[in-house]
């Protein structure tokens, strides 16, 4: 019987970056069988506006917290005073979709290379020329990966893609959707110890 696992993320949640260590892990260790889907949740639309400061307070609380429940995670709070932060997050989902036009593993390197400009370097990649040296570090063709950024073809691939995650009722990132056949279970996640995941995959596939 087919089996897919859903990943449903967004290359700026600040979850999925707590997440990224514990979900490679259970990758690594998943059985065979099982296909595994990434797909983009867009946290927040495009928007050239200030983040409210309220806004700003919250999403650097919720660092502190993620570094609090994650030994190793650590977030660079020097993006706050270097980036003027926007609650945009599409630009960055559509650079995924982008790079993955160029090949398939460039759809993981893309996110990594988001999330190491934002947590890591404190780069905004909710500007477009922040995205386009992220493209040229992973060696991608940039004419191609402007042209394919900023097309209406990306951004409804990507409407279609946070249409999925909806039907799978995936609405908080990260999220983990097992589909077993016709079936589709929701699979708690573990942000410290990718064996409880793995033990329930395993039990929902011999259902």
């Amino acid at each position: 019987m087919k089996a897919i696992l859903y990943y449903v993320h967004d290359p700026m949640c600040s979850w999925c970056w707590g997440f990224s260590r514990v979900l490679n892990e259970l990758l690594e260790n998943l059985p065979k069988e099982i296909e595994v889907h990434r797909l983009l949740g867009g946290l927040a639309v495009d928007s050239d506006v200030p983040m409210p400061k309220s806004m700003q307070q919250y999403i650097k609380g919720n660092w502190s917290k993620i570094e609090d429940r994650i030994p190793g995670v650590k977030f660079n709070f020097d993006f706050w005073s270097k980036c003027i932060p926007r609650r945009s997050t599409y630009p960055a989902c559509r650079a995924v979709i982008a790079a993955r036009q160029q090949g398939q593993q460039y759809d993981v390197l893309m996110t990594k290379e988001i999330q190491k400009a934002y947590y890591q370097n404190a780069l905004n990649p909710s500007d477009t020329l922040t995205l386009i040296k992220l493209a040229e570090i992973l060696n991608l063709s940039l004419e191609k990966f402007k042209q394919d950024l900023l097309s209406d073809e990306t951004q409804e691939k990507l409407i279609k893609e946070i249409g999925l995650t909806r039907e799978l009722f995936a609405e908080s990132f990260p999220n983990l959707v097992l589909q077993v056949g016709d079936e589709h279970y929701s699979i708690p996640l573990d942000y410290n110890n990718s064996k409880t995941m793995l033990d329930e995959i395993t039990k929902r596939l011999a259902t």
